[in-house]
């Protein structure tokens, strides 16, 4: 992977270990040449992964949609600041800068970006590796719905296990580096992917 596009919140949250983990893959991604590609923010742990690549000579690109690029919102040292009209046009920079996807912990909007890139691959949209760092087994509870929803038959076993997870940092990132995509759907052309 050289560029991967991370999904995680703009709070810190309750635990200290989410933003020095956040930070700690921030520096990871640095010392492995990684680019981070991201929302931009300085706030929360989206600005703790930003400032651990920066921090080590690592590069970040944000994407931000105009309505939040405010002074008090935006990271001031990116590599890159990429404006765009809305929330539909930043997923789509995001995933078009990326090669790999990886959810850090957070709230509504780290969910939905996370599983629109978790569809677009089980529709054969792309076919990145996709990570959960599960922090504090932040998204324990969240994967077991999951798979309950294999159990019960609304999601199959193949798309589910699409879903890296580790607690892990190194170990997180060995998984998406040696991750085999499944087979694209034959009901999808070539032209669609």
């Amino acid at each position: 992977m050289n560029s991967v596009v991370v999904f995680c919140g703009s709070s810190e949250g309750t635990h200290e270990q989410y933003a020095n983990d956040a930070f700690a893959l921030g520096e990871k991604f640095a010392k492995n040449d990684i680019q981070l590609v991201y929302g931009g923010a300085k706030i929360g742990i989206m600005g703790k992964v930003a400032s651990g690549v920066l921090a080590h000579g690592g590069k970040a690109i944000g994407v931000i949609p105009e309505f939040l690029k405010r002074e008090e919102v935006f990271h001031p040292n990116l590599t890159e600041l990429i404006i765009t009209k809305d929330m539909h046009e930043r997923k789509l920079k995001m995933h078009e800068l990326s090669d790999g996807i990886l959810m850090l912990p957070g709230g509504y909007g780290t969910l939905e970006e996370f599983f629109e890139m978790l569809t677009w691959a089980q529709l054969g949209l792309h076919q990145y590796p996709i990570g959960v760092l599960n922090t504090n087994n932040f998204y324990s509870e969240l994967l077991n719905m999951l798979q309950h929803m294999v159990n019960q038959g609304f999601v199959k076993q193949l798309n589910f296990d699409m879903i890296l997870v580790d607690e892990s940092i190194d170990d997180l990132l060995n998984k998406m580096n040696n991750y085999k995509p499944i087979p694209v759907p034959k009901w999808l052309t070539k032209e669609q992917i």
